[in-house]
Order: structure tokens, then sequence, then C-alpha cells
């Protein structure tokens, strides 16, 4: 059993957290990781029908629609909340009282930044494990690589998601050797290059981890060394994206152009994951996982993503472009469907990100932002 940071005493939801944990700590047995429709749309529905009961603004939001859970058949049509949302409201279906952890959205101390409050970690960490193995070692074993993060462990960043993941994956996946190069901000570059050029020698696989725009000053610094690294056999890097709100930025292709020449790792070696502070789980790229396949973001058999057309808020055939809408059961403490503010399309079993909202694609996340907000407003008054 997962640990758990805080026992909920809400009968409802302890059953809910019980059968979506069971269908977690099966998916760490490969054979059970299989989407099962007829258990999402079970779960998602409880979910829901807790959800509307215990989040007041969110059940308020609902009834304007209007789609309660006496007039919805499937889980498709359980009301989205946009994550901008999470900046304004603090949407949890606990007492307030009960939070144990706040994760909160990069940004600068002026800007609100969204934040998620846990009542338990427990279906968090439960969702994040098999599906970090599975995608980013499903050729060889953890505990044969050396683990490298270009990031802040937890206990310095303890509201950010990504530390939190980084670190419990250190933890629990019990890597050759793990450490983390990020200190009070500043990537410990000569120590890095120190353990990667120990790990060639001793030919040991690196799996190097970090935001997209810490391997930008990686490389910065690999180039002012004029240095460049042929990384052992089996090494990968995983990088989840954090361009947003930089000065500078890569487009993907060249980015991995440029971790291939200085680090010796071919492209399909390196895995992109997408996730946000609002989700409970994460998504990443399939080509360690199906090589032979098109590349595309794969996630646990507990979510569901639509690509959404902005104007009608229908799901658009497969392949057409739209907004992406994330169902995650791993969200039992807040809400389950979110409105992200991407871009993309499916791809068979998967889907591409294909950018952020700009212009006239925003208009119906915005819509229903406003509209939750404004119920909000009025049940205060």
């Amino acid at each position: 059993m997962f640990p758990s940071m805080k026992t909920n005493t809400d009968p409802q939801r302890r059953d809910l957290d019980t059968r979506i944990l069971a269908w977690m700590q099966e998916a760490s047995e490969p054979k059970n990781w299989i989407p099962n429709e007829a258990r999402f749309e079970e779960l998602s529905l409880a979910c829901f029908r807790f959800q509307f009961k215990h989040c007041e603004s969110y059940a308020n939001y609902c009834r304007k629609i209007p789609k309660t859970p006496d007039s919805i058949q499937s889980w498709k049509e359980i009301p989205s909340v946009p994550t901008e949302a999470f900046k304004t409201l603090t949407l949890t279906s606990f007492p307030s009282e009960n939070a144990v952890h706040v994760f909160r959205t990069s940004g600068s101390t002026a800007a609100k930044r969204g934040e998620l409050h846990l009542d338990t970690l427990e279906l968090y960490e439960a969702s994040l494990l098999p599906t970090f193995a599975r995608h980013l070692f499903p050729d060889i074993d953890p505990k044969k690589c050396n683990a490298f993060f270009l990031a802040a462990d937890a206990q310095e960043a303890p509201d950010s998601s990504l530390s939190h993941m980084f670190s419990t994956a250190a933890a629990r996946l019990h890597f050759a050797k793990s450490q983390f190069f990020l200190r009070q901000g500043k990537l410990e570059i000569a120590a890095l290059i120190s353990e990667l050029e120990t790990s060639i020698s001793q030919r040991t696989p690196v799996a190097l981890l970090g935001t997209a725009f810490s391997f930008v000053h990686c490389l910065d610094a690999l180039r002012e060394r004029k240095l460049r690294l042929q990384l052992p056999p089996g090494s990968r890097i995983l990088e989840t994206g954090g361009f947003k709100g930089r000065s500078r930025e890569y487009p993907a292709a060249e980015l991995y152009a440029l971790l291939s020449t200085h680090f010796g790792v071919d492209s399909s070696h390196i895995v992109n994951q997408y996730g946000m502070t609002e989700l409970g789980s994460q998504f990443y790229d399939s080509n360690l996982l199906a090589p032979e396949q098109p590349r595309r973001k794969l996630g646990p058999p507990w979510t569901r993503v639509l690509c959404i057309d902005s104007e009608t808020d229908r799901e658009v055939p497969d392949g057409e472009i739209g907004i992406l809408r994330i169902f995650d059961l791993a969200n039992t403490g807040s809400l389950i469907a979110l409105q992200t503010a991407d871009i993309g399309r499916k791809i068979a079993d998967g889907f591409e990100v294909l950018g952020r909202q700009t212009g006239a694609e925003t208009r119906g996340c915005s819509i229903a932002a406003d509209a939750l907000l404004l119920e909000n407003a009025r049940e205060r008054r």
C-alpha cells in the first residue's frame, strides 16, 4: 500500500480512493496496463457525483450549464474546469482545513499562481510511479541507471509538483545513483559534468531529467567549455517543457538535435513529458515504449483526453485540432475534468500537443472560466 498522509473520514471518498488506488497498483504489472472503459466510466461518474456534492463553486457552475449528475450519461459529459480557474478559486472536494500540501504553478511572485490543494499525496504518487517507469524505462531496469535531475528537489521546492515527482521517483525507483543539480536557483554545472564523466568511465547508463529551459542553460555551459559528451548506451533524456514566460525558446526538433550532439543521446531516446500542476497524472512520449509507432503522448489507464472544438464545445474527429480536455481519476480531492490552455489532436491511442491557445481559440475556455467565477461570486453574496 502506498503511504497516506492523512486518513479521509468521508466514506464515499474513502471508497473512491480505495478503488482507484487498486487500479493504480494493478498497473504496476504491464499485463494490467490496459484501457478499461467500463471501469473508467463507473469511477469517473462516481467522482463527478462526489465532487458535485462537496465542491460548492463547481456545483454552482454545473447547475448553470446545466450538467448535473442526474442529467449526464457519460464521462465525456462531465463539465470541465479551465486550469485558469485554479488561480482564483480553491477548488477542493474536501474541507480546507484538511489540506496537507499545496502545489503551485510556476510564475513570478507578482503574478497570481494556480494552486492545487491536496489532503493526501497517496493517489498522486501511486499514479506517477508506474507511469514514469513504464514510459521512461520500458527497456532497462532503473536500478542499472544513474538519474541526474536538472531541478531542485522537493525539500528545496516543496510547492513544485515537478520537484515532488522527481524526488518521489528518486526515492522509490532505487536508481544506481540519483542526484539533484539545481540549488538555490543555480545549476551546478561543474558537479553535473563530473558525475556524467564518471558515469561514462564506469559505463553506467544515465537518465538526465529536467525542464527544457534547464537544458538550455546546460547546453550553454557545455558550449562555453567546448565540451561534448558521449553518454553510455542505454542513456536517455526526459525534458518537461517549461519555456513559458522565458526569454529563450527552441523548437523541439532544434533542442533535441542539440541534446543529441552534446550528450550523445539519439533523439529516439529523448522523451517529452506533458503534465501540469492541476493534474495528478502525467503523459509521456511513446518513443521508448513503442519505437516503431508514431510518436504521441500516452497516459495511464485512469486518464482520458478529448480534443474539443472551442465554438461548439464538442469533440472533434480524430486527427483534427482542438483544445485538450483531460479527465484524471487521480484528482479525487479536487476536480477530475480539466480544460487546458493547449491545443492538439488525437493520434491512435494517444495525442499530440501543438501549442498554446491564441486568439479565438481561447474563447471557449474564457467563457467557461468567467461563468465559473461569476457563479461563485453570486453564491458569496
